[in-house]
This record gives structure tokens, C-alpha cells and sequence, in this order.
């Protein structure tokens, strides 16, 4: 059985170099995604100059057809996945549009494209699955003022439905510019890391449940990383911020690391 691994992102910054770290380090096939094909197949060009042999696969993980087109090739050419690195973000650089129309493309892309994706991909993993949602140190729960909400989003028994419904609240305080009084933060990169965050632990809830054994979900902050996102302000090199993901990508069998918070040193971290 050939194992593999699916990087959401791959053809630039922290995925390309998380993509560039898993060819190195990873006993399986390493598929570099991107929503671009002809970035994605560049991307691609540029590790194979460094002797490494990563695989590409199209996704763009806010079209359903994309998702669903990478699902069905996975189930049909390995009949599994083994590890999953969800990395594609986007976050606005300047506030030339209204803040509501930010924070809802934002929570759409970071929070529910993200969804999508485990959703599609999920029923596919494999015992000792792992999987990695990069989020910030933006998805901390300090990044909000309520302590209604936060009670509600550290919550054990919090569901997706409930999470979702939540992401949806932040939309609408946000439209109407109520977001701040209801105690979220004035941003809604922050407030889709902060979901991000969050469904790592549902997730690893779930499938603490599940008969596949060993499955570990984590979310990790990989650090301030000089790369187009940070408009190359981030004082992290690239391979610096893949070294928590592909930490967690690693991780041994029977771990105990799992719904954890990971910081960009690979060491665990208190997400509250």
C-alpha cells in the first residue's frame, strides 16, 4: 500500500515549503495542490530541480467540483489518504473594501472551504491519519473579549453545526458593525483562525469516537513567515514555518498528541 499526503496551498510560502519538507521526510507520495494548475505544475518544476519528486493534483478548495474531483481521484488510485495539511488561506492586505465584505470572503474561504474540504476527504483516512489545519496565533481564544464566547468556543461538547452557526454570528456583527461589541476581534483573518483552531478539536472529538484507530488532528501556528500573505514582513523563512506542520504531519503511531494547539517550534501550546 502506497501511502500519501495532500498539501491544500502547495505552489507558494509556508505550502510550498511544507510540500518541499514531506518529499524530504515522508515515506509516501506528496501531492503539492493548487488552485492554478500552471502555479501548481511551476511549483512542481522547481522541487524537481532539487531532485525531489512531488505529484500535483488541481484543487481549489471553495469549488466543490475541485474538492470533489481530488477526492475521487485519491479513492481511485491509492483507496485512502494518510495525511492531510489543510494550508490554503487567503487575508486581505488593505481596507480599500467594506469590512463586512472582508470578513465574509474571509470566513468563507479560511473557515467553510476548509470544511469542504475535511468533509470530502475525511471519510478517506486511513487508520493513523494525520491531519494539520494551519491556523495563526491570530486563532487564539485571547484574540476575543467575550467571555461568553469563549466558554462557548472552548466547550468540549461544542458541535460543527454549532461552530459553523458561529462563523455565520461573526459574518453578521461584522456586516452590521456590531462585531467588536458582541466581543469578537476587529478582524476576520483572526476570527477564521480562531474557527480554524476551534474545529481541530472538534474533529479530533469525532474521531476519538471513530473505529479507524489512531486518527490525530491538529491546528498549528506556524509563525510570522515572510511570504506574499505577510507582504514579506514575516521574519520566518518559508521552510521555517513548515517546521510545525510537518511536525505534526509526522507524528508516531499511537501519539498522544492530538486536538492540540501546536506553536511554529513544534512544541505544544495553550490555544486559550
Amino acid at each position: 500500500m502506497t501511502r500519501v499526503a495532500v498539501v491544500t496551498g502547495g505552489n507558494k510560502g509556508i505550502g510550498f515549503a511544507i510540500v518541499k519538507a514531506l518529499c524530504q521526510k515522508y515515506d509516501g507520495n506528496v501531492y503539492l495542490t493548487a488552485r492554478d494548475i500552471t502555479r501548481g505544475l511551476n511549483a512542481v518544476s522547481e522541487l524537481e530541480k532539487q531532485n525531489l519528486k512531488p505529484k500535483f493534483h488541481q484543487l481549489d478548495i471553495n469549488d466543490d467540483e475541485s474538492v470533489i474531483k481530488l477526492r475521487d481521484y485519491l479513492k481511485n488510485t491509492y483507496g485512502g489518504l494518510d495525511v492531510l495539511i489543510n494550508n490554503a488561506a487567503i487575508a486581505f492586505k488593505n481596507d480599500t473594501e467594506p469590512f463586512g465584505f472582508r470578513a465574509e470572503e474571509t470566513i468563507r474561504v479560511n473557515y467553510f472551504s476548509l470544511h469542504r474540504v475535511c468533509t470530502a476527504l475525511y471519510p478517506l483516512l486511513r487508520p493513523h491519519a494525520r491531519v494539520v489545519h494551519v491556523s495563526s496565533c491570530l486563532g487564539r481564544l485571547c484574540n476575543i473579549t467575550s467571555d461568553a464566547l469563549k466558554q462557548k468556543l472552548s466547550n468540549p461538547n461544542l458541535t460543527e453545526e454549532e461552530l459553523n452557526n458561529m462563523m455565520h454570528e461573526f459574518v453578521s456583527a461584522a456586516k452590521s458593525n456590531t462585531h467588536i461589541q458582541a466581543g469578537w476581534p476587529n478582524s476576520g483573518y483572526a476570527a477564521s483562525k480562531i474557527g480554524v483552531s476551534a474545529l481541530a478539536g472538534i474533529h479530533q472529538s469525532m474521531f476519538n469516537k471513530d473505529s479507524r484507530k489512531d486518527i490525530a488532528v491538529n491546528s498549528v501556528h506556524p509563525g510570522y513567515v515572510d511570504t506574499d500573505m505577510t507582504s514579506h514582513r514575516g521574519t520566518l523563512t518559508p521552510d521555517q514555518g513548515a517546521i510545525a506542520p510537518v511536525y505534526c504531519a509526522l507524528l508516531p503511531e499511537n501519539t498522544e498528541i492530538k486536538g492540540r494547539y501546536i506553536w511554529e517550534d513544534a512544541t505544544l501550546s495553550d490555544w486559550k
